[in-house]
This record gives C-alpha cells, structure tokens and sequence, in this order.
C-alpha cells in the first residue's frame, strides 16, 4: 500500500477540477449527477465551504476526490468517489480523513454523509469503517425546481 500511496498527490479541490470530477462522478456506478452537481452550484458551494473538498491524482489525472461542507454545527461528505481500478489502495481513506481533520479544526465534531440505499458498494465501504448507519430518522426534500433532476 506504501508505494501506491506514494504516487498518489493530494491537494485541495478547485473549481477548474470540475470537469474531471463530474467524468469521475458519471463513470462511477452508484452515483447520480444531479442539477445541483452543476458548475455554477459547485462553485458556491465551494465559496461557501472553502478548504474542505479534496482530490487525489496520479500521473497528472484525478483518480479520487470528496466534496465537504458544514452548516456550523454539522459537516457533511458529499460524494467520496475513487477510480474503480484505484480502490482498496487506502486512496478514499485518506480523501475523507483530509475533510474530517480539516471540520475537526473548525470545531465540527459529528459529520453526516447521505448514501442511496442501492449503492452497494458504497454501504458497505461506510459499514466497514465503522459510521453508524441511522434508522431513527428519514429525510424529507422540497423541490423548488421544475426539474426532476435537481
């Protein structure tokens, strides 16, 4: 694992990485882009959660990468995806560790992730770090879109 890690650079996420997370995104099964995944939204959401979203790379191209935010009080992992044939390598480990420490120095002490019941893979790979999977509350969304996709 060592000499896969070695290769790998982390930094932070920038606006000018959208286009090569929203092909990772679309080439990840399990994972739904949305109209919120949009470049526009994506920038504010960047604005308003600076130093919290990161990528890993190798060879020059992005091969992972996990967008956070927080309202204050919550943090909240959005989309830790990682190139299928990069897994296992301890690559979304480490993406996901860079947000926690950095929420962790803002104070924000729980931090929440949302995963679509169907999405396996991603189940069990939260299970198996030991988050806690919530039966005790639902979630509720209000579309003010005229788009489903939103």
């Amino acid at each position: 694992m060592l000499n896969v890690m070695q290769k790998v650079n982390y930094r932070e996420m920038t606006i000018a990485d959208y286009n090569a997370v929203i092909q990772l995104m679309k080439s990840t099964p399990g994972v739904t882009v949305r109209d919120a995944d949009s470049l526009e939204a994506t920038e504010r959401y960047f604005q308003r959660n600076p130093n919290l979203s990161f990528v890993a790379e190798k060879n020059q191209k992005i091969i992972g990468c996990v967008m956070c935010g927080h309202d204050g009080r919550r943090g909240y992992l959005q989309h830790l995806i990682v190139e299928e044939n990069e897994r296992r390598n301890g690559i979304g480990t480490h993406l996901a560790s860079k947000s926690i420490l950095t929420l962790k120095a803002l104070g924000i002490q729980k931090i929440h992730i949302h995963v679509l019941k169907n999405n396996d893979i991603a189940n069990h790979y939260w299970t198996s770090k030991d988050w806690a999977r919530r039966d005790d509350i639902l979630v509720y969304s209000l579309n003010q879109s005229d788009s489903p996709n939103a």
